[in-house]
């Protein structure tokens, strides 16, 4: 079955680096666009990058300049690289991907991100 592992996440103090990876197995990784999103605590669920199983890339503009989205296909994995963190980057990451003709939507479990000093 589609599993989405996500891991990497943590207590970062402001300024600092983290890297989110997404291991994926159960499906034709190489295929399918890959993204991250996020949710803070009491806010709604947000898209922050994207990339296509060509490799382009997507970036919600609050993050655009300091995040990287990457993918590895030999691996069946996917990473955020996170640099100059800020709390407000606080939140449980998750990884997503829809398959198929109905696009079904596959999420990780979620990996805690703390920006604190």
């Amino acid at each position: 079955q589609v599993q989405l592992v996500e891991s990497g996440g943590g207590l970062v103090q402001p300024g600092g680096s983290l890297r989110l990876s997404c291991a994926a197995s159960g499906f034709i990784f190489s295929i399918y666009a890959m993204n991250w999103y996020r949710q803070a605590s009491g806010k709604q669920r947000e898209l922050v990058a994207g990339v296509a199983s060509g490799g382009s890339t997507n970036y919600a503009e609050s993050v655009k300049g300091r995040f990287t989205i990457s993918r590895d296909n030999a691996k069946n994995t996917v990473y955020l690289q996170m640099n100059s963190l800020k709390p407000e980057d606080t939140a449980v990451y998750y990884c997503h991907t829809a398959l198929g003709i109905m696009s079904r939507d596959y999420w990780g479990q979620g990996t805690q991100v703390t920006v604190s000093s």
